[in-house]
């Protein structure tokens, strides 16, 4: 590749070698770096400043010619292999060049020619990385323009460490401040569109005096900032009651029980064996992922007389005091109901979680969706011994007598028994001790438990702040008797996100409400009347240009960090893959 501009104004040689690279002789070095060598180079300068006094509006960049001695097919197909190996997640510095080889010996020799020589094969990580920022700015592009075009845009934001548990966002305010705004200059999105900013909820990020919501309210008071849903849920299930929270620290006892140690695993599947139980594990239980309890409690109810066994195994034989201490609490009237309670109750948060996850969710989730899972649990409560047909707890005492299953382990006893061995006597000697067991176990645990999830259900998602009143634009709104609401929802938008156009807003409420009652959006959900109003596209956006930002707006306002949390986890799956296999 020569320099045709150093070339054309070639200056005598004062000292050194007279055959020049990029001007005598052709280099062969294509890497960036070589390039802007020779750009800051006095010779390139003065050649440059000779030529832009013959030629207007030259540039740098078309001053190169490059004669490239590298066929198109192996440029396209060096970076076909990499995307590959991004594209599926496996470490791509170790393994771009094995890829590479693997590709000539099935029959590519295209690829030989990008070995221009021994220190030059573009196969380097600097090569390899200088790829990837071009794979990237190409899938980068289309996204930052339809962003810089769109009406509104939501920002989510989280924190993640990669491989050597190094964050890759300091914990303090100003330094995640100044990261945030070095982006949207970088990037070149408006800081007038952004509406919408999602969190985890970590101190850094929420807190009121100088938290990062708090100091970009300040630079944007349009801005509406929200706890992930996804992480309130979590902290629902996590703080409901005192006692589920030691049923849920002996879940995971359970697990790495039989988890550290081959034996004990041994012993489990050869009591699974015997009752005739296939595919036995017992399931880990994480705060990283959420509701991960779902999965063990769903594991453990159809496999607990296994586990049970297996337990009462090493304690008889092997006189193990962890399996005694584990058995003591499983073998009893209130764990087991305790988990059979959790199985009729998690699937329903569960369910409420991956709606939470979606990659498209917005706040009509958390509108239409938790009111239904509140009213799912008080339902449970109401029941009490009565429970629907299908049930885990219909269940419960059919399954207590099976002579097959938990019927063998005597669990009815169990419950009676004090700290030190001694049985407690029956309070109530009329009524049989099933049924003691089973009042005792509604006031102290089902109770008060599924009364506080309501209740944390309630207080975490009521409204999330300014959200409520986007249901102005569902159809509900417009069948509305007291239309005084409505407007004052609208009032309460205009001020936040449309201070100067509140008049014309409420002057397109009338003819938009007609569309909803009558016209074209009559039987449409709210959902579709937004997308609908928000494109740029429909008649509906030139006719209601307030209400369309609005709905805009709605759209893109997250309710959560979820695709953030998603993102690092594909982000760090490289790099730990990476570290054990380099």
């Amino acid at each position: 590749m020569f320099c045709r501009i150093c070339r054309q104004h070639k200056r005598p040689v004062k000292r050194g070698t007279s055959q020049r690279v990029f001007i005598e002789v052709p280099s062969k070095m294509y890497r960036k770096d070589v390039l802007d060598a020779h750009i800051g180079s006095d010779h390139h300068t003065a050649a440059f400043q000779a030529h832009a006094t013959l030629v207007k509006g030259h540039t740098v960049t078309t001053a190169f010619e490059p004669v490239l001695r590298v066929e198109h097919e192996a440029v396209v197909g060096a970076f076909k292999c990499l995307y590959w190996l991004v594209k599926h997640e496996i470490a791509h510095h170790t393994n771009y060049p094995a890829l590479l080889e693997l590709a000539e010996l099935l029959g590519c020799d295209y690829f030989a020619k990008l070995k221009i020589g021994k220190s030059t094969n573009y196969r380097s990580h600097r090569m390899v990385d200088e790829m990837l920022e071009i794979l990237a700015s190409v899938i980068e592009a289309p996204i930052l323009e339809d962003m810089r075009n769109s009406q509104a845009v939501g920002l989510e934001l989280d924190e993640s460490t990669d491989v050597a548990v190094i964050k890759q966002l300091d914990v303090h305010a100003n330094t995640i401040m100044t990261a945030i705004h070095d982006i949207i200059d970088q990037k070149g999105i408006p800081q007038d569109k952004i509406f919408g900013l999602g969190t985890d909820g970590a101190a850094v990020m929420t807190g009121r005096q100088n938290g990062v919501a708090k100091q970009l309210c300040d630079t944007m008071p349009w801005l509406v900032t929200v706890h992930c849903a996804a992480h309130r849920l979590a902290l629902v299930c996590k703080d409901a009651s005192p006692y589920m929270k030691t049923f849920r620290d002996h879940l995971q006892q359970l697990h790495l029980y039989f988890r550290n140690s081959a034996n004990r695993t041994a012993v489990l599947k050869a009591a699974a064996t015997t009752l005739g139980i296939c595919d036995l594990k017992v399931k880990e239980v994480k705060d990283t992922r959420w509701l991960s309890q779902h999965q063990a409690v769903s594991n453990l109810r159809r496999n607990l007389h296994a586990v049970l066994t297996a337990l009462a195994e090493e304690v008889e034989h092997n006189k193990c005091p962890v399996a005694k201490g584990l058995y003591s609490f499983c073998a009893t009237y209130r764990f087991v109901a305790a988990l059979y309670l959790q199985a009729d109750v998690l699937p329903h948060l569960a369910r409420l979680s991956k709606v939470f996850q979606k990659e498209d969710v917005n706040f009509l989730a958390v509108q239409n969706q938790v009111p239904v899972t509140i009213e799912t649990i008080h339902k449970i409560k109401e029941a009490g011994d009565h429970q629907p047909p299908g049930s885990a707890l219909s269940t419960l005492h059919c399954d207590l007598d099976n002579p097959d299953g938990l019927g063998l382990l005597n669990i009815q006893a169990e419950e009676e028994r004090e700290r030190r061995g001694q049985r407690s006597r029956n309070p109530d000697e009329d009524k049989p001790a099933r049924d003691v067991f089973w009042e005792r176990f509604c006031t102290q645990v089902m109770e008060p438990y599924l009364e506080h999830l309501t209740d944390q259900l309630n207080e975490r998602f009521h409204q999330l702040h300014i959200l409520g009143a986007f249901s102005v634009l569902g159809p509900q709104a417009a069948r509305n008797p007291d239309q005084d609401v409505p407007v004052s929802h609208l009032k309460t938008l205009a001020a936040k996100f449309l201070p100067m156009d509140e008049e014309r807003l409420l002057e397109e409420w009338p003819s938009f409400k007609e569309h909803l009652l009558t016209g074209v959006l009559k039987d449409k959900t709210q959902l579709a009347v937004m997308r609908e109003l928000a494109s740029q596209y429909d008649e509906l956006s030139q006719l209601y240009p307030c209400l369309s930002k609005l709905a805009a707006i709605a759209l893109t306002v997250p309710v959560g960090s979820v695709n953030c949390e998603r993102d690092f986890s594909t982000m760090n799956r490289v790099p730990g893959y990476n570290s054990h296999n380099s």
